[in-house]
């Protein structure tokens, strides 16, 4: 999570030394009304600066994901991004009404406004004469915002009404940049904050327009089948095998896609569970955890159209620089986050590896099928597999997960599953002497 921190606080402590280079706040009188302003235009500048950076992020620019650490780590960071702007955004607008608010509560004196007489220059008379007009957009799309932002943050409102609701923050975020290049002051414009608004706006309007007209991710889009549909009612999973028919520039183990099948108004991100060998076929499994997944098993049929845009993810079993020699790796797959190592195995088949990897798969329950699948996989991969049922053998912790692999303090360890397990694990490792780089999480959630 590192990479992803590190961007959080240079957007934000970039942005705050520029203001703070263009306001002259540091060296002027400092009365309650040029505090006030002052801090209206550097809350109003970050938020609009991280908000045209999360818009910016919500296109996948696949060229930012080795960077950043895939597009799941991405997307943690276009969620604290939201949330900042979210909290500046409301600091903004507080500080704009704290004086009325002040006058009304007897604690200011009302201060008579003096008129300056229209400016010469004709863009600067047009820019005065749009305040008005750009002062009630801005209200108006920051109510609009921090309702749709809010609904975004709530984990118990519906995917497919979240992925539509949350297109419309980019019409919010036109409306603020008209309100923004009205009022952000004109000597701004000669400072260096003022180009780099310029273009963390033009950026954000551009990926706003992308995202408005579904454009995001087109040039990553393969068109396809259903050709086998396999539904493992016992352990709420369907099989999805699908047959590409259009150019797919492959994909490594542990990547994952958007598909998008017959019907559906937005896409949705599942792991690729399948080695791809050049022959144009995807496998998927995907775990029934909402209205949507628990649909698919009724819905989904032989021959339909489906599309498929990527693959997206980091998450590519190798090892990292800098961190010491690891000897091995520990897999470990909670429930449905088993997909990404079923397609490592299917690699492994294929092209052997000496290096020992121990895979341990925790589920509540698991099928013959599936357990003959991947004991098949494991086997034909050279791979160590532990199988934990929940009702048989409990949950696992790091004393389980040492004790399972002695050497465990010489493995680089990979994990994919529910957040709270890999935290847990995590820190576990970690107080025992695990390097921190050395242990891999996939973002479970990508909202």
């Amino acid at each position: 999570m590192k990479p992803i921190r590190i961007a959080w606080l240079a957007c934000f402590l970039v942005l705050t030394g520029l203001w703070l280079l263009a306001d002259p706040l540091l060296w002027q009188q400092h009365t309650f009304i040029a505090i006030r302003n002052a801090f209206v235009n550097y809350t109003g500048l970050v938020a609009m600066g991280v908000m045209s950076v999360a818009l910016m992020l919500a296109t996948r620019p696949a060229v930012l994901e080795p960077a950043l650490g895939g597009l799941d780590k991405m997307y943690r960071l276009h969620k604290w991004l939201g949330i900042t702007a979210l909290v500046m955004a409301i600091m903004h607008w507080a500080w704009t009404q704290a004086p009325q608010w002040l006058v009304g509560l007897g604690l200011l004196q009302r201060s008579q406004r003096t008129r300056a007489g229209p400016p010469d220059d004709a863009l600067l008379r047009f820019l005065q004469s749009q305040r008005g007009a750009a002062e009630t957009a801005g209200e108006w799309a920051f109510y609009a915002a921090v309702v749709l932002i809010a609904l975004a943050l709530v984990k118990r409102f519906p995917y497919r009404y979240f992925f539509s609701t949350h297109r419309l923050l980019a019409v919010a975020y036109l409306v603020l940049v008209f309100h923004a290049l009205i009022l952000m002051p004109a000597t701004y414009w000669g400072q260096l904050i003022g180009p780099l608004m310029a273009l963390l706006m033009a950026g954000g309007s551009m990926a706003a327009v992308l995202l408005l007209f579904r454009r995001a991710g087109r040039s990553r889009q393969a068109f396809g089948v259903v050709e086998q549909v396999t539904h493992h009612a016992e352990m709420n999973v369907l099989e999805v095998n699908i047959q590409l028919a259009t150019r797919w520039a492959g994909h490594a183990a542990g990547q994952f896609a958007f598909v998008r099948f017959d019907g559906d108004a937005e896409p949705h991100p599942f792991t690729l569970s399948s080695a791809w060998q050049d022959d144009g076929r995807l496998l998927l499994l995907i775990k029934e955890l909402g209205d949507y997944t628990a649909s698919l098993p009724t819905r989904l049929h032989v021959g339909d159209v489906v599309r498929v845009e990527g693959p997206y993810g980091c998450f590519n079993f190798r090892g990292v620089k800098g961190v010491g020699q690891a000897s091995g790796q520990i897999w470990i797959g909670g429930g449905i986050g088993i997909t990404p190592f079923i397609a490592r195995m299917k690699h492994l088949a294929l092209h052997p590896d000496s290096e020992p990897v121990d895979l341990i798969h925790t589920v509540p329950r698991l099928d013959d099928h599936a357990a003959a699948s991947l004991e098949h996989d494991a086997e034909a991969a050279g791979v160590q597999l532990h199988v934990m049922l929940d009702a048989r053998d409990g949950r696992l912790t790091g004393e389980r997960l040492r004790a399972m692999v002695p050497d465990w303090t010489v493995r680089s360890i990979w994990f994919c599953g529910p957040t709270g397990m890999g935290a847990a694990l995590r820190r576990d490792l970690r107080a025992h002497g695990l390097r921190a780089a050395a242990f891999h999480q996939e973002l479970f959630n990508l909202r």
